[in-house]
């Protein structure tokens, strides 16, 4: 059978924001854009979609032309093979944790510019990565922060061979114009405007195995960032799966753990207890739900306020303010701003 076309499913914004480094360095659009077979033209079509190829390419003539593996988007170049450098070293690592702590110390001291570290003493079980540009003048788009950011995970999971169900990521900055991406990206609870980026994962995912070969790392690192920019197919972990039977639902009348329970035939104290090793609850998976579609609704659909608030299940107009500018950063009158 003949290979099917590569799916265009990445926003637009993503030419934009690739390139926005490059060409504040006096790089031409067109140069850089026609690497990666993309028109220019394109630039001025918001609805075009890009496949994973065309960005990966992109990125990778971003890389060459700045020498540059921050793309131009930070206040200090990190060289380009720095980041397969550290790789490298930790390959021999037996356990995620080990690669985690040996990664952030590394970038330590090959990059300024990130503040990085694993935080071990953070309660219930869950661990935290810290990952957050120091400063982040030069990151108008969020571009270089989302990109380290799926970096760590991406490579957490390839390491390890599967899919490994984060807790929460967490960003410094308000919810951006384009947080429809992030659901797709990150697979996790997202919270915005904390005090640093990162992500949250269970102690015991630390402790698994590092399952790769050199040369299987040689393919990883030749293909880069293919496999980062690659959107996960399955997520099999019971988060998912509730959220996506409470995605059928009525957000107003969304089912309770007990009759959840009654419908995954578990019992409401393994299911709490599960959730809980994959660092969440129901109640922060209906939020998330809710959160998802008031944005939704607030980009896509002419409706007031009020509508929204009624479809995603407040009973109080007021309430869904405190709550929509605790999510995004912003009251629903200035979104997005």
């Amino acid at each position: 059978m003949p290979n099917s076309q590569p799916r265009a499913h990445i926003a637009n914004h993503y030419l934009h924001a690739s390139i926005r480094g490059a060409e504040r360095q006096g790089f031409q659009r067109e140069t850089l854009l026609a690497s990666a077979g993309v028109p220019a033209a394109w630039l001025e079509n918001p609805e075009q979609l890009i496949t994973e190829e065309q960005l990966t390419q992109l990125i990778k003539t971003v890389w060459r032309a700045t020498r540059d593996e921050f793309m131009g988007l930070s206040t200090r170049r990190c060289k380009n093979g720095t980041f397969a450098l550290m790789t490298d070293y930790c390959l021999g690592s037996a356990t995620l944790g080990a690669v985690l702590r040996k990664s952030a110390r590394f970038f330590k001291i090959a990059c300024d510019n990130i503040d990085i570290s694993l935080d071990e003493s953070t309660p219930n079980k869950l661990m935290f990565f810290s990952l957050s540009l120091e400063d982040a003048s030069q990151d108008t788009d969020h571009m270089l922060q989302e990109f380290l950011l799926l970096m760590w995970q991406r490579l957490a999971c390839w390491l390890v061979d599967q899919q490994i169900p984060f807790a929460t990521t967490q960003f410094n900055y308000p919810a951006p114009p384009h947080v429809a991406e992030y659901r797709a990206m990150f697979p996790t609870e997202l919270h915005f405007d904390e005090s640093v980026c990162g992500f949250y994962l269970h102690e015991k995912y630390l402790q698994l195995p590092i399952t790769r070969s050199e040369a299987e790392l040689i393919t990883f690192l030749k293909e880069a960032p293919a496999y980062i920019l690659h959107r996960p197919n399955h997520d099999e972990s019971l988060r998912n799966r509730i959220r996506a039977l409470l995605a059928r639902q009525n957000m107003g009348d969304m089912p309770s753990l007990n009759e959840l329970a009654q419908f995954l035939h578990m019992t409401p104290r393994s299911i709490g207890r599960k959730l809980q090793e994959e660092g969440t609850s129901l109640r922060k998976i209906k939020t998330s739900l809710r959160q998802e579609y008031a944005i939704k609704l607030m980009m896509t659909e002419n409706l007031s306020v009020a509508d929204v608030s009624e479809r995603v299940g407040f009973s109080e107009t007021a309430s869904f303010c405190r709550a929509f500018k605790r999510w995004t950063g912003k009251p629903p009158s200035q979104w997005p701003g």
